[in-house]
């Protein structure tokens, strides 16, 4: 069973993550699949522009959390994989839109800041909420961080609260915040206007705005899944995806705190 559907119609092609029984979670078999349909679409010529979408009601809730409490300890965990696509996703020289009409968490955010452009829902919420699991949004942070302000960084990377489709357009997250009967309109829109650029152009000018940092974005995500993985295989790290996973506040949660 496919867990991203791909269709191509009018020179774009839409990767929708079809995985709603765990929340399009990051496992490494929809990771195989997401990076399988990038390449089909780099390769043909017909396809112009990218949109990656969702089914359910959630767009992604990050890394899968179940395979990643039963990764061994020596084993990869699927945030290490994450470095893959958030590198094809930021490379891929065709415009890269993202459809979300719902909410994103951790790693599912790192996919957001990668397109190009992202439209999403105002009701849809957000949150980097790594650092209550016991780790780091370090994977992520070679997309999200170059999109967002730095004072918006700090607090949303540190608290883990979460925000709203009107806040992550305001600092940057996404390119857009509409009402939810306008999302596909707006989506289409975008599209529309991409493939009226020349293909040659268009990959140059991805080429312009990702200069900065071009050389170094594989580096970068070497460096940052490295640094993640340590995290999720750390105690801490583990104490807390048990403790989401059980539903339960992790062991570092002041008692005064659990009993509000």
């Amino acid at each position: 069973m496919a867990l991203v559907r791909t269709v191509t119609a009018a020179g774009v092609t839409t990767l929708t993550l079809d995985s709603p029984a765990n929340r399009n979670a990051l496992s490494t078999p929809l990771m195989r699949e997401l990076l399988d349909g990038l390449t089909a679409a780099l390769t043909d010529p017909a396809v112009r522009a990218v949109v990656i979408s969702h089914t359910g009601p959630v767009f992604c809730s990050g890394a899968d959390l179940k395979e990643t409490a039963e990764a061994r300890e020596n084993g990869r965990v699927p945030a290490e994989m994450l470095a893959d696509v958030l590198a094809a996703i930021w490379e891929f020289p065709k415009p890269v839109v993202a459809r979300v009409a719902g909410p994103a968490r951790a790693g599912g955010l790192g996919l957001i800041a990668a397109a190009d452009i992202a439209v999403c829902v105002r009701e849809a919420t957000f949150a980097f909420s790594e650092v209550r699991l016991g780790v780091i949004p370090a994977v992520i942070s070679a997309t999200v961080l170059p999109r967002l302000a730095p004072r918006a960084a700090a607090e949303l990377y540190l608290t883990g609260d979460v925000f709203d489709g009107a806040r992550a357009a305001q600092i940057g997250l996404v390119s857009a915040a509409v009402a939810a009967g306008e999302l596909d309109a707006a989506v289409r829109a975008y599209c529309d206007s991409l493939v009226r650029g020349g293909p040659l152009a268009l990959a140059g000018t991805k080429q312009l705005l990702r200069r900065p940092s071009a050389e170094s974005i594989r580096a970068d995500l070497a460096d940052l899944s490295a640094r993640s993985a340590g995290y999720f295989k750390s105690a801490e790290g583990r104490e807390g995806v048990a403790a989401f996973r059980e539903k339960r506040p992790a062991t570092w949660v002041p008692l005064d705190v659990v009993r509000e």
